[in-house]
């Protein structure tokens, strides 16, 4: 078999597994429990790339692994990104023309695998992927992936990584990305994780009532379902 095979087959997986969802409600805004996640997600993330000297976008590249239907690009914006420096891929066509219209013209977005980027070596500052490795279950393609987002990002460039650490018992067609592994998908690298997310059916169960009781509960690491983090390209010697 030869290597394009298995990567096409997982596509051909991962694509079955989008249509079958159907949970719209749960990620809407008006899900108190998914609210709080975002709140808490938004403030960590901007602690983040603070503290990594990322706190003026404007003249960033970035590129996003998985955009989906653009959540994450247009909080870049927001962020302060210029549009003209935002680009994206997913293999989901109909996200993607979600994206397409909710998106500033400027922004450069692709249908394809995250597998083959057709861009050149060292174009981007920031990566991002949010829940896609969790989505791929086929190794050599997780390393594909990885190798492709690290060819790609500049040297002394930041990955940001935000994906389930844990296995959901309920949902077969995705599985977590422990700390181990993120450290063997990136060697070389320098990373840095935390654990954030209170675990989503306990968030939508509290939230409508506390916001406060959900702060507190996230304080507990094993109550927390996701990593955030940053993964460092080394920078070229001088």
């Amino acid at each position: 078999m030869s290597g394009a095979q298995p990567v096409k087959q997982e596509e051909k997986r991962i694509l079955k597994a989008y249509a079958r969802r159907d949970c719209q409600d749960l990620y809407s805004l008006f899900n108190p429990g998914q609210l709080f996640a975002m709140q808490q997600r938004e403030r960590r993330v901007l602690a983040l790339l603070n503290g990594y000297g990322f706190s003026h976008l404007e003249d960033k590249r970035i590129f996003e692994v998985g955009c989906g239907k653009g959540y994450w690009l247009r909080d870049f914006i927001k962020w302060g990104a210029s549009p003209r420096n935002l680009s994206a891929c997913d293999l989901i066509a109909a996200d993607l023309a979600v994206a397409q219209e909710l998106l500033p013209p400027l922004v450069k977005l692709s249908h394809g695998n995250a597998a083959a980027l057709d861009y050149p070596d060292n174009s981007f500052d920031l990566l991002l992927q949010s829940t896609v490795f969790t989505s791929i279950l086929d190794q050599a393609m997780k390393e594909r992936v990885a190798a492709e987002m690290m060819r790609v990002l500049k040297p002394g460039g930041l990955i940001l990584w935000y994906d389930y650490h844990l296995n959901n018992p309920w949902n077969p067609d995705v599985r977590g990305v422990p700390k181990a592994e993120i450290f063997k998908l990136f060697p070389g690298c320098r990373i840095e994780l935390q654990r954030l997310t209170l675990a989503p059916p306990l968030a939508r169960r509290i939230a409508p009532y506390s916001f406060l009781i959900c702060y507190l509960l996230e304080k507990l690491p094993f109550l927390c379902s996701h990593y955030l983090g940053v993964i460092k390209k080394p920078a070229l010697p001088p």
